[in-house]
């Protein structure tokens, strides 16, 4: 019981150090610790930068999440293209998975070198509407399901964020059309963002990539080279 609280807290306090997660379960830093490398050895979680202070959920819960990849392979495919797309841009990559129609999960990320950068934790959800991520998956689902996300509700996050139904079918239709969605500030007041969908066999999204970046350094003549790196990169990934 004690092995299966140590896994849930991974997952939801990610990345947690030993100690801390130690004090929110009540046991010794020992035990904590070698519960934590019992895990390790069979994939389930894996510490972070190969450190064994700071840990995460490993590829084995990621693929429980992906399911519409053989093998749950998603977040083996994505990594080479995530790091060759983070290091021509020089900014944070992210890649998520949407979760039932409710949210976006981030479920791996590729961090800059730059001083400042935006950062969101593994595991962290987020709205479909508001983000890159979102609306790059949300344009290539069924109209069905686009509409149960609306009719669910816009939620106003930001000042930019789209809350009209049309405005945002509209916008769909402008993803759909340049291959690549748009963030700006929609979410996070000082956070944009560029992302494309990642599509199965038959055309339906299983995740998405975005480069995420300070609102400082968005660049709007630096939009399509950007939206057509994020294209490739997500088109590298996609099952076809």
């Amino acid at each position: 019981m004690k092995s299966l609280e140590v896994l849930e807290a991974v997952a939801e306090m990610q990345p947690v150090g030993v100690s801390e997660l130690a004090r929110r379960l009540d046991l010794p830093k020992t035990t904590t610790q070698r519960i934590l490398q019992t895990f390790a050895t069979t994939g389930w979680l894996r510490p972070v930068g190969g450190e064994a202070t700071r840990w995460q959920i490993g590829h084995r819960v990621l693929r429980l999440q992906v399911p519409e990849l053989q093998g749950g392979q998603l977040y083996v495919v994505a990594r080479k293209p995530m790091q060759e797309l983070r290091d021509q841009v020089n900014e944070t990559v992210h890649l998520s998975i949407l979760d039932r129609l409710d949210a976006m999960v981030l479920i791996d990320r590729e961090d800059c070198t730059q001083n400042v950068r935006t950062f969101s934790p593994i595991g962290d959800r987020s709205p479909i509407h508001a983000t890159a991520i979102g609306t790059a998956v949300m344009a290539h689902l069924p109209p069905d399901e686009i509409e149960a996300i609306i009719q669910r509700g816009l939620t106003r996050y930001t000042d930019n964020t789209i809350t009209e139904p049309a405005a945002l079918r509209a916008e769909l239709d402008r993803v759909r059309e340049r291959g690549y969605s748009l963030n700006l500030c929609c979410y996070r007041p000082a956070v944009c963002a560029i992302g494309a969908a990642i599509l199965n066999s038959q055309g339906r999204p299983v995740g998405g990539l975005c480069i995420s970046m300070p609102a400082s350094r968005y660049v709007k003549d630096n939009e399509k080279i950007w939206g057509g790196l994020v294209n490739a990169a997500a088109r590298k990934i996609s099952i076809g």
